[in-house]
């Protein structure tokens, strides 16, 4: 049983939105991505996808692409993206009741994993974009899902946490964040993040060990669409 990560598969089997735009690196990113799951993985081992799962804008928009994602080998943890539209913040709930057993979206929850809980929300970072008075509202916000996440797990007696964040850790430029600075307090092992593409967005954020934390970006182009191993 062993634990991995990958994010940024971008489906779109019912949306008209190809990726091999953005290099060579995408053409043909899901048969990539069925052929390393299926080397990889087995029916034992748990796969947290990172966000940006599909580019459908409602759920019957999707749903291919998530019946895509069910038939990978696994147990399959969703984290939300800034494209997963289709996954309305208040309705985690209603997604997990209806996929239940074959998805878990990860949300104001957590997901046990043995000793460990996985916790996690979609984050934020400031990426030059908009004002950074709103950007610290999101941060803000995203930072109470994350604490939700943890204090539930902790509640249930866990005290060992991996942290699953969409966004990077920290904004351009930053070496710490509310984010950083939780999973320092709560005494999270690691913190597993996405939504990086393209070598000038690769070092973006934190990799390696930071205060007794271990940061890993695992966005699809950067792994070339092969899950990661987070935990053995």
């Amino acid at each position: 049983m062993s634990l991995y990560a990958l994010g940024d598969l971008h489906l779109s089997f019912q949306a008209d939105k190809p990726m091999d735009m953005f290099g060579k690196v995408w053409r043909n990113h899901e048969k990539k991505i069925e052929k390393n799951c299926n080397k990889i993985l087995t029916d034992d081992d748990t796969l947290v996808l990172v966000g940006d799962h599909s580019w459908g804008r409602k759920l019957e928009d999707c749903e291919e692409d998530l019946r895509f994602i069910e038939n990978l080998p696994g147990k399959k943890v969703l984290i939300r993206g800034n494209h997963d539209t289709f996954w309305d913040a208040k309705k985690t709930k209603k997604l997990n009741d209806l996929y239940a057993g074959r998805l878990f979206f990860l949300q104001n929850n957590y997901y046990p994993y043995g000793d460990y809980a996985l916790v996690g929300t979609k984050g934020f970072c400031f990426e030059n974009k908009g004002t950074k008075e709103h950007a610290d509202m999101l941060v803000e916000r995203e930072a109470k899902r994350l604490k939700e996440s943890f204090e539930a797990a902790r509640a249930d007696g866990y005290e060992k946490f991996i942290v699953f964040l969409h966004y990077p850790p920290t904004s351009l430029w930053e070496k710490r964040s509310r984010f950083t600075l939780m999973a320092e307090i709560y005494g999270a092992e690691q913190v597993i993040y996405a939504h990086c593409h393209g070598k000038e967005r690769f070092n973006d954020s934190l990799k390696g060990n930071v205060n007794g934390v271990k940061y890993s970006l695992v966005s699809g182009d950067y792994l070339d669409f092969k899950p990661q191993l987070i935990l053995r």
